[in-house]
């Protein structure tokens, strides 16, 4: 309700139809861990122990950090000493308020059935249950399935110097809001926030932005992999003079494909000491620097084995730099011959979408180069349709499904394994990393 339209109809309706908290099926209480959870029964009576649950946090721009509570028994008071959880260390309240929209009315309690906010307690955090007996330690709410979020974001802040600031904003922005992330992708080196959908999204650049951080946006790159089809062997020969001290190193070697999802092997396979074992540490670090990189479009190298199995040293020039240096292009000589190949990570989907629209999802599936796995009819007359899908073709998914399906579709995916590009795509890549 971006405008504010109907949000007064909706509160009216509310307190004419919900039951009251005694009536209103609560979210139950458990006691104890593993087989010995049971359910625990509170008791709507204010003069019994304290047990509250913050169900909401969020940041006053004057108050600081506020947490939503809801008492089910007893009575919370300021000044009071209170325990998190099974916490031994307690905490003691300052200010409490009423929530009236935007006004924050000081109260000195909140009783059994009332709503309240905590003002300015660092340790508190959404899901909390905070009590003042020891004996209501283990007793905790079941963990809620909130949706996962999917619409993912890169955002750079314009300003070199807002780097901590927008981390510190994101951290802020994830503990109010159990359906965003954020996150730093090591292999594409991009800040990455994920959400519900483009409003989502689009309301948390905005409130990035009232932080006095200006950011710009755009989709998260494929983290893309480089692998080998086939065994070459590669060589190369380090010789450096310039006037001083020498560097020499030759390195021999040999690459061969893994098992997807193997990761790298390296193996000493060096016969009478053509190459001293105190110089294979610097020929691996060579080795790993280039397979960091990538040789053929710039992507992390893996599932291979590489084997050293012959070199030359100098007894006065050969040293660590020699070697790892030479260790490293004799891989590029060999990665190169062994028919380099570039992965794209696969992922799993479930579309949940009325019956009639089952059609369209499993046509637009495919024109991403999925593969349909099969379709569940629901009694409802919903369908789920199951299918593999490259990742690469899912970015704009949200925004399509919601229309195909007139807003009625949902979907989940997760990461099911890496799979080879077609070789079209593979070019593409590879030409866009030259060109850099």
């Amino acid at each position: 309700a971006l405008s504010g339209a109907g949000v007064e109809s909706l509160l009216d309706i509310i307190v004419r139809h919900f039951p009251s908290p005694p009536e209103g099926n609560p979210r139950p209480f458990f006691i104890g861990e593993g087989d010995d959870e049971t359910p625990f029964v509170y008791e709507d009576d204010a003069s019994k122990t304290l047990l509250a649950g913050v169900f909401h946090v969020t940041t006053d721009p004057y108050l600081g950090k506020l947490c939503l509570c809801r008492v089910y028994q007893g009575t919370m008071k300021a000044g009071d000493q209170l325990f998190i959880g099974d916490g031994k260390k307690p905490i003691r309240l300052g200010h409490l308020f009423k929530l009236q929209g935007k006004q924050r009315a000081p109260v000195t309690k909140i009783v059994a059935g009332d709503l309240g906010a905590i003002a300015k307690i660092e340790e508190l955090h959404l899901g909390d249950v905070l009590h003042d007996d020891h004996a209501l330690d283990h007793v905790h709410h079941k963990a809620l399935p909130y949706p996962t979020p999917l619409h993912g974001l890169a955002v750079v802040p314009k300003t070199r110097g807002d780097e901590d600031k927008i981390t510190e904003v994101l951290a802020r922005i994830r503990e109010e809001d159990p359906t965003f992330e954020a996150h730093f992708e090591s292999e594409t080196h991009e800040l990455v926030i994920h959400g519900l959908g483009e409003m989502h999204l689009s309301l948390v650049i905005e409130r990035i932005k009232n932080q006095g951080v200006d950011v710009e946006t755009k989709p998260p790159k494929i983290a893309y992999h480089e692998t080998v089809m086939g065994q070459a062997e590669g060589h190369y020969r380090h010789k450096k003079q310039s006037g001083g001290a020498g560097q020499f190193g030759e390195v021999k070697l040999r690459v061969e494909p893994l098992e997807r999802g193997a990761g790298f092997e390296f193996v000493d396979k060096i016969v009478g000491g053509v190459i001293p074992k105190g110089f294979m540490p610097a020929i691996e670090k060579g080795v790993r620097d280039i397979m960091r990189q990538g040789v053929v479009a710039g992507y992390p190298i893996e599932d291979v084995r590489v084997t050293v199995f012959d070199g030359k040293t100098h007894s006065v020039d050969s040293k660590e730099i020699a070697f790892r240096t030479a260790g490293k292009f004799a891989f590029k000589d060999a990665f190169l011959k062994a028919r380099p190949q570039i992965l794209e990570p696969i992922v799993n989907i479930e579309v949940t979408t009325p019956g009639d629209t089952v059609g369209a999802i499993t046509g637009d599936l495919s024109s991403r180069r999925g593969r349909v796995f099969g379709t569940d009819m629901m009694i409802s007359g919903a369908a789920v349709v199951k299918a593999s899908v490259p990742l690469a073709d899912m970015m704009d998914y949200e925004p399509t499904l919601k229309s195909m399906t007139k807003g009625r579709g949902s979907f989940t995916m997760e990461l099911s394994h890496y799979d080879a590009v077609p070789e079209r795509i593979a070019k593409d890549l590879a030409a866009k990393h030259a060109a850099h």
